[in-house]
């Protein structure tokens, strides 16, 4: 049984969000993101991701305080109040859909293998902490750790799930089912079993025991794919991948069953962070030669995150699907440009640290984002700024919204 003060705080909010998002505004920001993943942009495009709430919560006069007591309720009402939040301080490109996903019961059995690590704190109320990694991998017996991931479904719970939200926003949110959402990195799980360096000296001194290692990683998540497909569990055509708008009018492909979703209608993301330092060389023999069996896969794929991709596009190009490339605050904007060109879109993340000084800046913002918008019109890139990694505003929550508002003003959305 529901609480009746729980419900009437999610119907509240679901109210709110339905007004909106049956605004003009966020079907004209999906055709703006359509023309952009179509290589034809109107304009530059704009999204925020990974904020501090932490930092936020507290200077905002409660609007992100959760009034629910179920903990199933208190999960509902974040879905619903952060992007209310967002959208009244800094919405940018974003856009608030018609509905609410409810999370299909889907149990993944992972690869057998935990993380052993210690972390590092500096402020006790981020979630942002310092890892020191225990290498795991250090004999071929250790390889047999490795073990295939097993998916099955919970249909009776993802059942209970879907009768809890149709109770709870029938008659003003849609309600989705929402399957697995793949994120399939190779390089992260692994830095976090043998710590970023003991891969990396790894890969010199022991190359084929790692090229064993990263290949099974591959089979297994091939094999995860194999099965998310023929049980129905992948997730519906996203709105977002990995903190950029995914709408677009080449997903789903054809012959697509909402009941049934392939990974052809979806798009996929790689990356390979750990990877900043090496060589094109040896980013194509341990990442780009393996990733691309799990990214041929899928419809679209948007590659890179903080890894600086400047300097290995002609490896880049090599991996299947690829449509937009991550250019971190990292790269030589001008030689990724100059890669870029008009075959991808290039995704700039502006540098968050220029939200972490002592003094916010709000010139050097603008200059910054200026730089970026002329060296893309230079080459001819499709461009969006995906303001992401914020770990900190220093406690200052109008810098995000002063941030939000510079870059609108240069892309001239």
């Amino acid at each position: 049984m529901l609480n009746k003060e729980d419900v009437a705080v999610l119907r509240a909010l679901a109210r709110r969000v339905a007004e909106i998002a049956n605004l003009p505004v966020p079907e004209e920001k999906r055709r703006l993101w359509r023309r952009l993943n179509a290589k034809n942009p109107v304009r530059p495009m704009v999204m925020i991701d990974q904020v501090c709430v932490n930092e936020i919560a507290g200077f905002v006069g409660g609007a992100l305080a959760l009034r629910c007591t179920d903990p199933e309720c208190r999960h509902f009402e974040w879905q619903l109040r952060w992007p209310l939040f967002q959208w009244d301080n800094f919405a940018v490109d974003m856009v608030v859909e018609p509905f609410v996903r409810v999370d299909k019961a889907i149990h993944n059995t992972g690869f057998g293998i935990g993380v052993q690590e210690q972390t590092a704190v500096t402020d006790p109320s981020s979630s942002v902490l310092g890892h020191k990694y225990i290498n795991q991998f250090e004999t071929e017996e250790d390889l047999e750790k490795i073990r295939v991931p097993q998916i099955s479904h919970d249909a009776a719970e993802t059942a209970r799930r879907l009768a809890v939200a149709h109770e709870l926003f029938d008659g003003i949110l849609g309600v989705r089912a929402w399957g697995a959402d793949p994120y399939l990195s190779l390089w992260d799980p692994i830095s976090s079993w043998m710590s970023v360096e003991g891969a990396l000296m790894a890969m010199v001194d022991r190359p084929e025991y790692m090229h064993r290692l990263v290949g099974r990683l591959t089979d297994g998540y091939l094999s995860m794919l194999d099965q998310l497909e023929a049980q129905g569990l992948l997730c519906q055509p996203q709105s977002l991948i990995h903190c950029t708008g995914a709408w677009t009018d080449e997903l789903p492909a054809a012959g697509y069953n909402p009941e049934r979703p392939r990974t052809k209608d979806l798009w996929m993301f790689g990356l390979a962070q750990m990877f900043s330092t090496v060589s094109p060389s040896m980013f194509k023999e341990f990442e780009v030669d393996y990733a691309g069996r799990i990214c041929g896969r899928f419809g679209l794929v948007y590659y890179g995150c903080c890894d600086p991709l400047d300097g290995k596009m002609a490896e880049v190009r090599q991996i299947p699907g690829v449509r937009k490339v991550s250019m971190s605050p990292w790269v030589n904007e001008e030689r990724g440009a100059a890669a870029i060109g008009s075959d991808f879109v290039y995704s700039r993340k502006p540098n968050p640290a220029l939200l972490a000084w002592d003094r916010f800046d709000e010139e050097q913002v603008r200059q910054d984002l200026m730089a970026t918008r002329r060296v893309c019109e230079k080459y001819g890139c499709p461009l969006e700024l995906i303001l992401k990694d914020i770990s900190t505003v220093r406690y200052e929550p109008q810098r995000l919204f002063r941030w939000a508002w510079i870059a609108m003003d240069v892309v001239g959305g």
